[in-house]
């Protein structure tokens, strides 16, 4: 399953609107709230995370952008514990986005973190926690 970190910022026009209720029953999503402040009549911000298959997830976020509704990702990086990391390969099995890689010739896991999306579908399969998260949240 794919995670995304959000900022939303709601239009005034769409505070009213069942919004996070259409990315679950129209895009088969699930989030957490972690934070929302929204008012009637008034401009709307809510953090969340945001999960489910990553075609679903960019569908919905592309609903939300049409809404009129800023989508920004929490600030997140991924880092590999290089000290920890035992080349085992179970990571690469599970990035969408092909930021860890095998290298046939020497057998060590090379991880691009320009490519990485920081979805932290390695951090749970990395059976020695080699691979962390660190959010860099930005300020509300």
């Amino acid at each position: 399953m794919y995670k995304r970190g959000l900022i939303l910022r709601f239009p005034a026009e769409v505070v009213d609107q069942p919004i996070v209720w259409r990315l679950v029953k129209d895009f088969d999503l699930s989030f957490n709230i972690l934070k929302a402040t929204i008012l009637p009549g008034k401009e709307g911000i809510m953090v969340m995370e945001l999960s489910g298959h990553p075609k679903k997830v960019s569908q919905g976020l592309q609903y939300l952008r049409d809404l009129g509704v800023e989508v920004k990702p929490i600030g997140q990086e991924i880092h590999r514990k290089d000290e920890v990391c035992i080349h085992c390969g179970s990571c690469t099995a599970v990035c969408p986005t092909g930021a860890l890689s095998v290298n046939r010739e020497t057998m060590e896991v090379i991880f691009d973190p320009d490519r990485c999306s920081a979805c932290g579908l390695c951090v749970t399969a990395c059976v020695v926690r080699a691979m962390e998260v660190q959010l860099e949240r930005e300020a509300l």
